[in-house]
């Protein structure tokens, strides 16, 4: 491994970290050398790496507690500045695209009239997040900071992903596809998501809110001929979201959003229930494109008088709206 005076420090430091785990270790390093490769060899790139590598350390010694709503942390440390910091050279601007400009500005429109936004997108990588604030910083960096992000278990308990969620404002939801497990917290876990939905009940009342929601309850993968894939929606997600939006009485406009950014952090080949999965980065284009509103109640199928095809019908439409924003826009 090259070393020389600029670029020590991280690797002084993990060998010398007793308090991390050899196999947290191991991922660091990998992930190190990903990250150098990707944008070079320098002095920047290992300070960046460095303080990541101390915040880390941090959550193993004193692991932070979220809330069911996690308010993002910017003093006296910004965590949401770090975390841009640190993707920003791995995202090629560009090689990048922000579409549906004008769906964009329809939203921040509602949004700063007091009305919500909810936006139903697919997911890709864990800086899912960082890279949709650095494609909409320049232009709407109020919306880029603020949005509201929901959340599952492994970014608030991966001590790697904990130190770029405590900088988001995050909903903090326990997934289907991993509420039991372990078997015996289930029954905490659908109280802490009982508890989660009381909050953004009145996050909804208070309005002016932005809210990206991921129905799949994942992150897009490869099929088996190696072709990412739109993971289809669940339709139970999108009516809780469409039913809580009801009964806050605020009004709250739904939007589709398409993201491609599958190439600066690709997750696993397999889902993992185990936390620590190893990190693979590289430079890459990214890109958003972001769909006209979504009418709730009219629809394709919409007429069916079985309630459950009609959610189904509507979650077919919208995952549709997804994935040809992503077809059509984003990948060609």
């Amino acid at each position: 491994m090259e070393k020389n005076s600029n670029t020590n420090s991280f690797l002084t430091l993990l060998a010398k970290e007793e308090v991390i785990p050899e196999k947290v270790k191991q991922n660091l390093l990998h992930f190190y050398e990903n990250y150098k490769n990707a944008v070079g060899l320098n002095k920047s790139s290992d300070e960046i790496f460095t303080r990541f590598l101390l915040l880390v350390k941090e959550q193993m010694e004193h692991p932070f507690s979220f809330e069911p709503y996690h308010e993002q942390i910017r003093a006296p440390f910004d965590y949401y500045a770090f975390g841009l910091d640190m993707l920003r050279p791995l995202v090629d601007i560009e090689k990048s695209s922000l579409r549906g400009e004008d769906n964009l500005k329809q939203i921040t429109a509602y949004l700063s009239q007091g009305d919500n936004v909810v936006l139903l997108s697919n997911h890709q990588t864990e800086a899912d997040p960082q890279a949709i604030s650095i494609l909409l910083e320049k232009n709407y960096n109020k919306l880029a900071a603020e949005m509201i992000f929901v959340a599952g278990e492994r970014v608030i308990t991966d001590p790697v992903a904990v130190p770029f969620s405590m900088g988001r404002n995050l909903i903090c939801i326990y997934s289907k596809r991993y509420i039991d497990h372990p078997p015996e917290q289930k029954l905490k876990k659908q109280l802490h998501n009982k508890h989660t939905m009381e909050l953004m009940s009145k996050l909804l009342i208070e309005g002016g809110k932005c809210i990206y929601v991921a129905p799949s309850g994942g992150r897009d993968r490869r099929n088996e001929q190696g072709v990412i894939e739109v993971a289809p929606f669940d339709p139970q997600s999108i009516e809780m979201f469409y039913l809580m939006a009801k009964k806050a009485k605020t009004k709250t406009h739904f939007f589709t959003l398409a993201l491609k950014t599958y190439d600066l952090l690709p997750p696993p080949v397999t889902i993992q229930v185990e936390l620590g999965e190893t990190r693979h980065t590289q430079r890459a284009g990214i890109h958003l494109s972001f769909g006209k509103e979504i009418n709730m109640q009219h629809f394709p199928g919409d007429d069916a008088l079985d309630k459950h095809v009609r959610r189904e019908n509507r979650s077919t439409f919208i995952w549709q709206q997804v994935k040809r924003g992503y077809t059509n826009n984003v990948v060609a």
